[in-house]
């Protein structure tokens, strides 16, 4: 909410008319739940904040809590409490890595009501990871008990760089087949057709292709891992942070970064994509060039190296058992791989400034973890780091779930797209 909250008020102090929306997001905010607070804030007569509620109400995105704090200082009865109500829908969101995914239906709030972890290898192709995860889907909403038409959202987490306003995931080294394919599109028609209910294909406008309800298109947005981790962090744990870097060390490497409230995305998509980032070795990288950091310290390489070891290890989840195991080469490597993210971290670091660095994925442990405090610290400038923490994920494998599905949340219910969706359901 904190690259939103503040659009009201200023569009309120350039001499705007608060909007339906406007109000609305107020109250999710914070900053005004009462009807008195909204006329105070907005400047809106208490004739036109009953108005612009009512609709609210009519769409059941509002309701009255409790009694608050008297507004007028000569007393009177308490003021009735105004709560986005959060029962009103859910969304459904997804994760996927190079060989498993995570699938859940995720309440308003961020609430997970339920989910389910399977394999799903993203070098299956599109078409059948997607219609699976459909699947998925339709299941978990019986599980929840919910229905189809509770759903007014798909957010959906994919390890590779995408353009957001298409959808699609652009060059991606590590998931073949999937290069400008309709996810967007593929996924709606996959839900549809095992919940089913009516489906809409094609790429649509930037709300998404998807599904039909209520005559009434439902988006499915897709964001990269690294990205919507970072903001599902954020949000939940360091909300007040304005600069938040999170690096995922997986099967590869990326990074998500949230600033100002936003996710950072760069100009197409590509930003946080540390992986790639040349550090002089010559080891050949899936992308096709060598020296890459992912080549040489990501969960991929150090399996790699442990199998050319004799250790039984394919990927970076075999290489966290491992590391949960215990196993002192595995333990080694992890360490090694971590002296190597933290050097090009202390670049991150002295560009971005931020003030919380997360370390997440398959290798986000102690040895990991120490080795990329020890290169960080030894060459960022000290200013660089006075106010910096460097943590591990709080969320863990439901990071990316909880940013689906706030990045659905806050696509929905910001103020003009809610003004569209009040006038689509005609209220």
């Amino acid at each position: 909410m904190a690259g939103t909250a503040g659009r009201a008020a200023k569009a309120m102090r350039a001499g705007h008319q608060a909007s339906a929306g406007e109000l609305l997001e107020l109250v999710r905010s914070g900053r005004a739940t009462t009807r008195g607070a909204l006329q105070q804030a907005t400047g809106l007569s208490r004739a036109t904040v009953g108005q612009r509620l009512d609709r609210l109400f009519r769409a059941g995105w509002l309701r009255e809590g409790a009694g608050g704090p008297v507004d007028s200082p000569q007393g009177g009865r308490p003021s009735i409490t105004l709560e986005f109500d959060d029962e009103h829908a859910v969304v459904l969101a997804a994760d996927l890595d190079t060989r498993h995914g995570r699938a859940a239906v995720v309440s308003l709030s961020g609430e997970i009501q339920a989910e389910h972890h399977g394999s799903l290898r993203i070098e299956d192709g599109p078409d059948a990871v997607l219609g699976e995860l459909g699947r998925w889907f339709a299941e978990l909403l019986e599980k929840a008990g919910q229905r189809a038409d509770a759903v007014c959202g798909i957010g959906i987490a994919v390890p590779g760089p995408v353009d957001t306003d298409t959808g699609k995931v652009v060059q991606p080294p590590i998931m073949p087949g999937w290069d400008g394919y309709d996810i967007r599109g593929r996924l709606g028609r996959a839900f549809a057709e095992h919940a089913g209910i009516e489906s809409a294909g094609g790429a649509g406008s930037t709300t998404g292709a998807g599904v039909i309800r209520s005559g009434a298109r439902i988006p499915v947005l897709v964001d990269n891992d690294a990205n919507l981790m970072a903001y599902g962090e954020q949000r939940t744990g360091y909300p007040d942070c304005s600069a938040f870097a999170l690096v995922k060390v997986s099967t590869g490497i990326g990074a998500g970064m949230v600033v100002g409230g936003s996710i950072y995305r760069g100009v197409d998509g590509g930003a946080g994509d540390i992986g790639h980032i040349r550090v002089g070795a010559d080891a050949l990288c899936r992308c096709g060039s060598y020296g890459c950091l992912a080549a040489v310290a990501s969960g991929g390489a150090v399996a790699r190296r442990l199998a050319e070891s004799g250790v039984p290890a394919a990927s970076g989840s075999d290489v966290r058992d491992l590391l949960t195991a215990g196993h002192p080469e595995a333990m080694a490597l992890a360490r090694e791989a971590g002296r190597q993210v933290g050097d090009v971290l202390a670049t991150v670091v002295t560009l971005l400034n931020p003030g919380v660095l997360m370390i997440a994925g398959d290798l986000a442990g102690t040895p990991f973890l120490t080795g990329v405090r020890e290169l960080l610290y030894q060459r960022a400038l000290p200013r660089s780091t006075a106010h910096l923490d460097v943590v591990t994920s709080r969320l863990g494998e439901r990071a990316g779930l909880v940013g689906a599905g706030a990045l659905v949340v806050e696509y929905l219910y910001a103020p003009e797209r809610v003004e569209e969706r009040l006038a689509a359901l005609g209220v």
